[in-house]
């Protein structure tokens, strides 16, 4: 088995309130940390309505975080591509390709919120076709090497080309998936990486191990070939020395968020409001059937475990970055995270372990031989020298 990539996801979702330049500056601090603790990805996210998700252009986020970074790649979860010309679209990529050394992925979507849409002036029910149209067009702007012209209907490319093409050899395309076979269709019919970003809810966990056997079929019409590991699934962690101290720590702050962000500003279907008695029992909830992994370094190894078995393989787990613990006990969550668990789902401590067993099985014997060694030196010491005195 190939070993499991990690990354993170900021849409960000921050509670109303905060100063935004400050917000900002968390959230680039946040993906320098990242940087540090090896993470592989992040990625962040383009929301334009709503209040709790603050980023519109996430290319140009990136952008800052890739002279503050060295090694995670930098992936924009997603562009929305319905809301912008193919073109742009593809040269601010290169652009960032270039900026950050080779680390960009371009992450795309149809449009998450519908508030989004009507900004646009666009009908929700145009959103998928265009993502597909404008991949395709994406696609060979990246790649092709003569101008085209393009036309439809709600874009023009005229003998277009890029002058600068990716500093990647081939710069990574992903379509975002949700419960809906869309993304995984457009996975197969254009050969893309995929990161499935409902599957923490019932539906998206419900519909998770039937997902890529979408992408297959699609991929096998358009003759593509695609890899599991090239897809990316979707958890919100909190890792504390136990579980309770876990549960403890996000408590508060997932309860506003669910109440806040799921019922009253999106109203997202099948949400109801959560009164702090009922907060415990809820979270519990949401951990017994697979919706967050929150608890101690072990019980989120087995977690991922038992959600790497329910989709049938994956190649990268997304932790979805939230606030529902304060800053400190967040980012000691990352570290734990980072430390302990990463290591333990990637096999990395396997050989350490198996390394002291070795050492324990002969310990007894190997102490002994060298003790007579240390009395073999002095012996010889004194056979020459006689006793000091």
């Amino acid at each position: 088995m190939t070993r499991m990539r990690f990354g993170t996801f900021i849409a960000p979702h921050h509670p109303i309130g905060e100063h935004p330049t400050l917000q900002f500056e968390r959230d680039l601090k946040m993906i320098e940390m990242f940087d540090e603790l090896l993470f592989d990805e992040v990625w962040v996210g383009e929301h334009h309505s709503g209040g709790w998700e603050t980023i519109g252009h996430p290319d140009m986020f990136l952008a800052a975080a890739a002279q503050r970074t060295h090694h995670i790649k930098l992936a924009t979860g997603v562009t929305s591509l319905p809301y912008h010309h193919p073109y742009n679209v593809a040269g601010r990529m290169t652009q960032l390709d270039h900026l950050s050394r080779g680390r960009a992925i371009l992450g795309t979507g149809p449009g998450a919120l519908p508030s989004d849409a009507r900004t646009y002036g666009i009908d929700t029910e145009l959103l998928r076709d265009r993502q597909d149209e404008a991949i395709g067009v994406i696609q060979r702007l990246l790649i092709e090497e003569e101008p085209f012209t393009y036309k439809s209907d709600w874009f023009e490319l005229n003998e277009a080309f890029l002058q600068v093409k990716p500093l990647q050899n081939k710069l990574e395309i992903a379509t975002a998936s949700s419960i809906s076979p869309s993304g995984m269709k457009l996975a197969g019919k254009y050969g893309l990486g995929v990161i499935s970003v409902a599957s923490y809810s019932e539906e998206g966990l419900a519909a998770l191990p039937t997902q890529w056997n979408f992408a297959e079929t699609y991929a096998q019409e358009n003759g593509n070939t695609i890899s599991r590991n090239n897809w990316r699934v979707m958890m919100p962690w909190h890792i504390a020395d136990t579980r309770e101290q876990a549960i403890q720590e996000v408590r508060d702050g997932l309860l506003h968020w669910h109440n806040s962000y799921n019922v009253e500003t999106l109203a997202r279907p099948g949400s109801e409001y959560i009164t702090e008695s009922a907060a415990d029992g809820f979270i519990e909830k949401m951990i017994s059937r697979g919706g967050a992994i929150i608890g101690s370094p072990d019980e989120a190894a087995e977690a991922i475990t038992k959600l790497y078995d329910l989709a049938g393989g994956f190649g990268t787990l997304v932790g979805f970055v939230h606030d529902w613990a304060k800053p400190d006990a967040t980012n000691r969550s990352y570290d734990l995270f980072a430390r302990y668990v990463i290591p333990k789902v990637q096999g990395l401590l396997e050989p350490v372990e198996h390394a002291q067993l070795l050492l324990r099985k002969d310990n007894v014997s190997l102490m002994e031989a060298a003790g007579r060694g240390i009395l073999k030196a002095i012996r010889e010491h004194k056979a020459v020298h006689g006793r000091s005195e």
